[in-house]
């Protein structure tokens, strides 16, 4: 068993460096990234806003994989009824049918949600992106014909359709799991670190106002930012994907990442603008001796 394991997990990575690996996909998946931006860019205020929703700024999550959720149960629960249904009987047919078209609507929201997240992706991974969307796009075609064809009558072959369409989304579903855990995509990419102390940052004098400071603190760097005779710190690296802040442009209240454009307060890390689904983390400061001091928030409490 472990020998099998071990040869369908070497496979599968096998497959996924095979996808990574096919440049001649980049203008393909460069054209499409661009038109998804154009598109959510000329809504103006209402495309920022909708854009972010579908990222779930107002979450504090990613909307994406919750929504994954919905087409892999229902089609999980639809290919159990199936097997229940093999023995010739017809009373699980109509459950598995609504579990199915209940699977294909929560994978036009699943694919809405990932195209939008797809959008900030580069290189490897905007390809590995691509051909799960893909794969996630067959997944879905393969059911709607099998819905057809249960409805007109020829339910075995609409099961065979349905296994198909499973095996495939399977296959989506792995890619996934690449680009969250080996990728880090759609994760919180800020430290968070937590000192119960106030360490030194920087000598006051050498923070210019509205010019963000990058400075390193026990190991985590930090940006410092002076703004109308006030010093605010937060975490240097976006939590979207690692963006370093200090590159970035200051505003009256906020700070926007350089890299996607995620914009936040000043005052407590809070998103402004997205794409980043998680807060930015923010430390308490204070002045003393001509020396901006900086500790976690938490350990005021």
């Amino acid at each position: 068993m472990a020998t099998v394991a071990g040869k369908l997990r070497g496979f599968a990575e096998s497959a996924v460096q095979r996808v990574e690996r096919q440049d001649w996909l980049e203008p393909i998946t460069e054209r499409i990234q661009q038109a998804i931006i154009a598109a959510y860019e000329a809504g103006g205020v209402t495309g920022r806003r909708l854009r972010d929703a579908l990222h779930g700024t107002w979450l504090g999550h990613p909307l994406h994989p919750v929504l994954t959720d919905i087409p892999i149960g229902a089609w999980m629960v639809a290919a159990t009824l199936d097997l229940l249904s093999r023995d010739g009987t017809r009373r699980y047919d109509r459950a598995a049918d609504a579990a199915i078209g209940i699977g294909l609507v929560g994978a036009v929201g699943a694919g809405v949600t990932g195209m939008t997240d797809w959008q900030h992706t580069v290189a490897q991974d905007r390809r590995v992106g691509f051909v799960h969307g893909m794969l996630n796009v067959s997944a879905t075609a393969l059911y709607t014909i099998s819905l057809a064809l249960r409805r007109r009558g020829a339910r075995a072959t609409g099961r065979t359709f349905a296994d198909l369409g499973f095996a495939v989304a399977l296959g989506a579903a792995y890619l996934g799991g690449h680009l969250v855990y080996r990728k880090r995509i759609g994760i919180d990419h800020a430290p968070r670190p937590e000192w119960d102390d106030f360490l030194a940052a920087l000598p006051e004098r050498e923070l210019t106002e509205s010019i963000p400071r990058r400075v390193d603190v026990r190991g985590v760097a930090v940006v410092l930012v002076r703004r109308a005779g006030r010093v605010y710190a937060l975490a240097e690296t976006c939590a979207h994907l690692g963006g370093p802040l200090s590159e970035g442009q200051v505003d009256d209240a906020g700070i926007r990442c350089p890299w996607h454009g995620s914009r936040f307060a000043l005052e407590d890390g809070r998103i402004l603008e997205g794409p980043s689904t998680y807060t930015q983390p923010c430390f308490e400061v204070r002045i003393r001796g001509g020396q901006i001091e900086v500790r976690s928030p938490s350990a005021a409490l």
